[in-house]
């Protein structure tokens, strides 16, 4: 089982610099960079408020929580992109990203 108190912030740099991001900041919460593209990471040991505000954002918990923060941010219905990556203990993940918007006629 993998260290749930503590946020997977070794795993979210890992991934996204095996994913030829440059990664940007220390500490739980980094910057992730690729041509154009600049990502806002967060990594997280449980569920946590999510930002209303922001443009795209990726968070990055462990595979017990990722089922639970993504109904989270669904139901919150942030205004920007985001996605959950789920890090098992091994090192591998899954990536969820958010649903299409629903554009109101």
């Amino acid at each position: 089982m993998a260290p749930v108190s503590t946020p997977p912030a070794k795993e979210a740099r890992s991934i996204f610099d095996s994913l030829g991001y440059e990664v940007l900041d220390d500490g739980d919460e980094f910057r992730a960079r690729r041509k154009w593209r600049e990502v806002r990471v967060t990594a997280l040991a449980d569920t946590a408020d999510a930002p209303k505000r922001g443009e795209l954002r990726c968070f990055v918990t462990w595979e017990e929580n990722a089922s639970r923060l993504r109904r989270e941010l669904r139901d919150s219905n942030p205004e920007y992109e985001w996605a959950v990556i789920a890090v098992r203990e091994g090192g591998d993940y899954e990536v969820a990203r958010a649903p299409p918007c629903r554009v109101a006629v």
